[in-house]
């Protein structure tokens, strides 16, 4: 299926599935219908502004129906659409650093006229009636054409951008479509920001396969599970960690009671969940068993910016622990330490349009694959299995990635410290195993030290507690490689319990 082209068709010709928008406590919908008539008449609007097929245009928004149409408007005309998260991206700095014909936003207080309200675009769409789609003036994307900007959600200030082409877009649409067969009694519950290109596809699945979709915010996300009914929910294994933790602490709780832990589950996200979706970070065995045991499936994938979704868990096929077989449209293969190799039928692209030196030849081959910086292996039965980074990148529970050097580089300018390993992987938040120079380490100076850099970093970037290693990392002691570099790993295995510990505590 031609997904995208077909939403810039405007193949939507019944109104029986709908998109429901949960705001402020209250829900309402409309039909895919005449969401899709609608952003007909959007994409009018911009083409009187003189936009035209090919233009990169920025929204810097929060989820809305303005965000949906502005979307499929953006599709219709050919352009390129790009999602900007809340509190990384500026409105005019990005004009220039992107080169964005224009940008949509709220509460914008500067004279630039291309920076544009995002309220236009319902006054746009409610100025004519609902009626039949006009034919596009666009004649459609090539495979190879570009139609979105994927940023990483890297913590630099900065984050890397890549050209996403439809291509890569229409396979992992088909490739999911296959695996979970979503279909007329699905309303998939979409609630982190549109901002992320993959929360968009959910929208894109329900115009072209035929199902409902629900868009509401983080903060509403459980008043409007249990208002709109999903059979299923997409969501980061923070997300399922946290509703555990509300269940659990419920007066009449019972773990042993696996009826009543559905019960529960069920009053908290719905009583017609099919599936939960996770990925975009670790999830926990404790995590995954919680529902599973219940008997409210959740399916752990891995994917990446770069390379998209490429393995899933799913009905037919769930080895839990892993995170699926390898979708049909990926190929993998593993390098002589083991770290994940990724290629695409249709790659989202071949390099950052957008990055730092270097950057673009650490991830990606000259054969177009993507090397992942994950070991990773493949079972017999050919269900991957991720066992970490194998570089300095480390992903929180929240799927941000963070890149530790150089907070350790800044923990070894202390002229107490020897050397420093930032852990954190699956984990709330992160923690540093410090290597002291000798056993005069005052603790407090230290700590001290690091809350000068918290300070001024970004929520995920900081450490929020310190583990003072016993005796110095040494060649000797195994901690050190031949070239005095920290092996992650053996650090990670001899302090798991104290690193664990600063978590509880």
């Amino acid at each position: 299926m031609d997904a995208i082209n077909a939403i810039v068709t405007g193949a939507i010709t019944t109104s029986d599935h709908r998109i429901y928008f949960f705001e402020n406590g209250a829900a309402r919908s409309i039909s895919l219908y005449e969401l899709d008539c609608q952003a007909t008449t959007v994409r009018d609007h911009l083409l009187e502004l003189g936009l035209t097929a090919g233009d990169r245009i920025g929204i810097l928004a929060k989820n809305s129906l303005e965000w949906t149409l502005l979307d499929l408007a953006i599709l219709k005309m050919g352009g390129i659409v790009a999602g900007l998260e809340i509190g990384r991206f500026e409105a005019e700095t990005s004009l220039l650093r992107y080169g964005f014909k224009c940008i949509f936003t709220a509460d914008y207080t500067g004279d630039n006229p291309n920076v544009i309200d995002i309220g236009m675009v319902r006054k746009w769409a409610a100025i004519d009636s609902i009626r039949p789609p006009k034919p596009s003036p666009h004649s459609g994307y090539r495979a190879d054409d570009i139609c979105a900007i994927k940023f990483t959600s890297g913590s630099t200030a900065e984050p890397k951008g890549m050209e996403a082409t439809v291509g890569s877009i229409n396979d992992t649409l088909n490739s999911v479509q296959e695996l979970f067969k979503h279909g007329g009694t699905d309303n998939i519950l979409v609630f982190f920001p549109q901002s992320f290109i993959q929360q968009r596809y959910w929208i894109y699945s329900a115009l072209v396969f035929g199902h409902d979709v629900t868009l509401t915010s983080m903060e509403e996300v459980l008043p409007a599970a249990q208002h709109i009914q999903p059979t299923v929910i997409m969501g980061v294994p923070g997300f399922y960690d946290d509703v555990k933790t509300l269940i659990e602490s419920g007066t009449d709780y019972a773990a042993a009671d696996l009826g009543a832990r559905r019960l529960a589950i069920h009053a908290t996200l719905g009583k017609r969940i099919r599936y939960l979706w996770t990925g975009s970070a670790p999830a926990s065995r404790t995590m995954l068993d919680f529902y599973n045991d219940a008997g409210v499936a959740i399916y752990e994938g891995y994917g990446s910016t770069e390379a998209c979704i490429v393995a899933k868990n799913g009905p037919n096929a769930c080895r839990v622990g892993s995170v699926g077989k390898v979708l049909p449209n990926k190929t993998v293969r593993f390098d002589q330490d083991g770290v994940l190799i990724v290629g695409s039928r249709h790659p989202v692209n071949t390099r950052y349009a957008w990055c730092g030196k270097g950057d673009n030849e650490k991830m990606f081959l000259p054969s177009g694959e993507v090397f992942t910086h994950d070991l990773a292996y493949l079972d017999a039965d050919g269900y991957l299995y991720i066992q970490g980074r194998a570089d300095d990148i480390v992903v929180l529970l929240n799927g941000r990635n963070v890149l530790v050097r150089p907070i350790e580089e800044y923990l070894k300018q202390h002229p107490a410290v020897h050397q420093c390993v930032v852990f954190g992987a699956g984990k709330p938040a992160l923690t540093a195993v410090i290597s002291p120079v000798n056993g005069d380490l005052d603790r407090g100076e230290l700590e001290a030290y690091m809350e000068a850099r918290n300070a001024t970093a970004l929520a995920e970037q900081r450490v929020h507690a310190l583990v003072i290693a016993d005796a110095q990392f040494s060649i000797e002691n195994g901690m050190l490689t031949s070239q005095y570099k920290p092996l992650r790993r053996v650090i990670f295995k001899a302090h798991a319990e104290a690193i664990e510990a600063t978590y509880s505590a």
